[in-house]
């Protein structure tokens, strides 16, 4: 009976024994899962915004961004005061004067000698041609050529004496007779005053000039006369052999491109 006794007893206390084991192993299995499941939640949304870094936009998406917000394109304005240059050259200024041959018989004839070299500026204004300016015009005298090297010789030495002022220079003071509007082609014909400088002499003039604008071409004919006895430059004479009118006609034929 004692025996039957101390079984039950030992028994009891074995079960008692594996069933403390089994808790306390059960308890960290449990703890372990808790900690897998929490760990392999997704996070959240705003988690992954706060975490996240910023992206930044490729060229292509800027491009598409702006033209998406940019206004839309103005149309371009007419094109305002253009600015033409003489072309030398293709430019001349020209003297045509009446002079008497004393050893022909006083034969008559008509003395013309040119320039090819000419600077200058003009400012044209197309939308309100009122407002088109002429800048100085600067014509070197020392290249004029006529048909006669000893007139020219002469004319250089003795009466511009361009040696020492090789330079003549118009500058506009004022112009007349431009119109309100402008059609590409159109040939206006109008007024320009100015002061044309000879050596050292300056005298206002006048010239009447035709012009008109093709292309991208600005082209015309500006005329006046000159007493050359104003200027200190004349008539000329060359003794026995022939004598000059005081009267010279200046055209200027131009050609300017922006």
């Amino acid at each position: 009976m004692k025996q039957l006794t101390l079984f039950i007893l030992l028994l009891a206390m074995t079960l008692a024994a594996c069933s403390g084991q089994t808790t306390e192993t059960q308890a960290p299995i449990a703890t372990i899962q808790m900690a897998v499941e929490a760990t392999a939640q997704p996070a959240e949304p705003t988690e992954l915004l706060a975490t996240a870094a910023p992206v930044e936009p490729t060229a292509t998406q800027v491009e598409a961004t702006v033209e998406q917000t940019a206004p839309p394109a103005q149309p371009v304005a007419p094109a305002g005061v253009v600015v033409y240059k003489i072309v030398p050259g293709e430019s001349t200024v020209t003297y045509e004067v009446g002079e008497t041959f004393f050893n022909q018989e006083n034969r008559f004839a008509i003395a013309i000698g040119r320039t090819p070299q000419i600077n200058g500026e003009v400012s044209v204004d197309s939308a309100n041609p009122q407002n088109s300016q002429l800048g100085t015009l600067e014509i070197d005298v020392s290249q004029l050529k006529s048909d006669s090297s000893r007139r020219d010789g002469a004319i250089r030495s003795r009466f511009l004496e361009s040696d020492r002022y090789p330079i003549a220079t118009f500058t506009p003071t004022s112009i007349e007779g431009l119109p309100a509007t402008y059609t590409p082609g159109q040939e206006l014909s109008f007024k320009v005053t100015g002061d044309l400088k000879v050596k050292e002499t300056t005298q206002p003039v006048t010239f009447d000039v035709t012009a008109k604008v093709e292309g991208d071409t600005l082209s015309g004919v500006a005329s006046t006369t000159i007493l050359m006895s104003q200027f200190g430059v004349g008539p000329i004479t060359l003794a026995g052999i022939l004598g000059t009118e005081d009267e010279v006609k200046l055209t200027f034929a131009f050609v300017a491109r922006p």
